[in-house]
């Protein structure tokens, strides 16, 4: 399919909903803000479900791979073998996000959205939605074609519909993708590519500088790249571009959208800039240690969760933030109130 059709994207805001969820939330048993950011994520997740008694349901991981031609530049501390090997390490049960996946119950599936290994059917934990074997070299030609960038956006459309649940989390892996991720921050959040790259995987002092110069040639070369679907083509990666789908699909399914980090949010912004609206779904798991990802949260709006120093990607992040979302719905739906537990509120 080489067209994006765009889904309806509904608006959350509800004054009238949103004023019965407060007033839920401030009748509990408790001094009036006593639960902090507790009881804002509640009010969220309410607004953005449409509902005064929040749940979460089957929750979700999908995590999107794929490789980076500009790889071949120098740009990454790994090389790109090391997706393949991740992916292994995925699908038997190895990785961080495994073990985060299982600790909280939460279902987790890789997506081939591009990468250079073909994989075996062998495993129900992997999915085929691969467009080509890894991105092409952003230095010298867009990292995808306007076609292969709509068949990716299309992708992760699928990869949503008919999932169940309400919340998804996606995660990625993919070596070189936080190039790919500055190049859309760069472009698209109109911020200094300087501002927005960091060491990624590791690189050194010497190995940043390198990979400044390099994406700073990338941005040159595409000069003429402004659109949202232009920019996603050439500067992005098969991935992120399936993610944005996602995303976007996820938005007009009226799911919660729990964002890890800096990649996760550098889709969701290219999905913002697709189809306005999709952001209101969203909830920002974490900071992460990448110097972009503040970039990215200011142009967002975000507030994340936690701070824990993290960088890993995976969705690691935003399964480490998930219990505080059932939590906050577990507040509202079975704290009591002041007149159910006999209590004289604060207005008595």
């Amino acid at each position: 399919m080489n067209t994006f059709v765009s889904p309806r994207i509904a608006d959350i805001e509800n004054n009238d909903l949103r004023q019965q969820l407060q007033q839920i939330i401030d009748d509990k048993t408790k001094p009036l803000g006593a639960l902090g950011r507790l009881e804002s994520l509640g009010l969220q997740i309410g607004m953005i479900k449409g509902t005064t008694t929040p749940q979460i349901e089957q929750p979700q991981i999908r995590v999107f791979a794929a490789d980076h031609g500009l790889t071949k530049h120098g740009t990454s501390a790994y090389p790109s073998a090391v997706t393949a090997q991740m992916v292994y390490n995925f699908l038997q049960g190895g990785a961080a996000i495994n073990v985060l996946a299982r600790q909280h119950n939460i279902e987790l599936k890789v997506v081939d959205a591009g990468v250079a290994t073909d994989f075996e059917q062998h495993s129900k934990l992997i999915t085929q939605y691969k467009v080509r074997h890894g991105s092409r070299d952003a230095l010298i030609e867009p990292a995808m074609t306007e076609a292969e960038c709509l068949v990716a956006l299309n992708n992760g459309m699928k990869v949503v519909e008919n999932l169940a649940g309400n919340l998804l989390i996606i995660g990625e892996m993919g070596i070189g993708n936080t190039s790919a991720a500055s190049l859309l921050l760069a472009r698209l959040g109109n911020v200094a590519i300087a501002d927005c790259i960091g060491r990624g995987t590791g690189l050194d002092d010497a190995g940043l500088q390198h990979k400044t110069h390099v994406l700073t040639q990338v941005l040159e070369r595409h000069q003429t790249a402004q659109s949202p679907l232009d920019v996603l083509a050439a500067l992005g990666g098969l991935e992120i571009a399936m993610m944005a789908g996602a995303l976007i699909q996820a938005a007009s399914e009226r799911r919660i959208l729990l964002i890890d980090g800096f990649i996760a949010s550098s889709a969701l912004l290219a999905a913002e800039r697709l189809v306005p609206g999709v952001a209101q779904y969203a909830i920002f798991a974490h900071y992460s240690a990448e110097p972009g990802h503040v970039h990215l949260l200011k142009l967002l709006n975000a507030e994340p969760l936690l701070d824990m120093g993290m960088r890993l990607g995976e969705g690691s992040g935003a399964a480490l933030a998930y219990p505080l979302l059932q939590s906050a719905c577990a507040i509202i739906n079975e704290m009591a109130s002041f007149s159910d537990a006999g209590i004289s509120g604060q207005n008595s």
